[in-house]
């Protein structure tokens, strides 16, 4: 299984749970917005530091939610939105404990197709069409999940080039992707600003 995650957070440990561990990946990507990359995929290590060394999703999902908030909010908080991201991230293991025996491996390992992968992706908590698309390339480029039609089902993130951390291997594409990311939303923020201009 090809793993390369040296490079995501800039932490060796967090990439290293990164590789290792299914669970990480996955509740990385869902930090993984409104905050820079690094720190959403960082996540889940300072989570795993927090509970006494081990990424435990099966503890999460049945932690108090206020309890567990507060390991979230605590500063460094794991999130700029510590709360809501608190819940998000407990939803979603409170899904794998209840219907992939605790294990993100075993969700997508039960995916014949890409469209049927990308159909589980996007049934978790906080998962719409381009987070799921991206975690689909993800899986895809970097951790070796390859079922047939994987990359249609990723989209343009299927492909080849800067677009997302599906493509970050290395300082270089790391800095081509904040890159890409940050030409995206000017884009969006010059359309929007052209329309409003147009109505006025």
């Amino acid at each position: 299984m090809s793993r390369s995650l040296d490079y995501l957070t800039g932490d060796a440990t967090a990439d290293a749970l990164l590789a290792a561990d299914p669970n990480a990946l996955l509740l990385g990507m869902v930090l993984d917005q409104q905050v820079t990359m690094e720190k959403a995929f960082a996540g889940p290590a300072v989570i795993a530091e927090r509970l006494g060394g081990t990424l435990d999703v099966a503890k999460i999902a049945a932690m108090d939610p206020v309890e567990f908030e507060k390991l979230c909010a605590t500063r460094p908080a794991i999130h700029r939105f510590p709360g809501a991201m608190a819940k998000r991230v407990q939803a979603v293991c409170v899904e794998l404990v209840d219907k992939h025996e605790g294990s993100a491996q075993k969700l997508w390992n039960s995916a014949g197709t890409g469209a049927e992968l990308f159909t589980a992706i996007k049934s978790l908590p906080g998962f719409g069409d381009q987070k799921a698309m991206i975690f689909v390339a993800l899986l895809g480029k970097q951790y070796g999940v390859t079922p047939p039609g994987w990359e249609r089902a990723a989209g343009d993130y299927g492909q080849d080039g800067f677009r997302s951390v599906a493509d970050v291997v290395d300082p270089e594409s790391l800095t081509r992707v904040r890159i890409s990311k940050r030409e995206a939303k000017q884009a969006v923020k010059d359309a929007k600003d052209a329309k409003q201009t147009k109505k006025s």
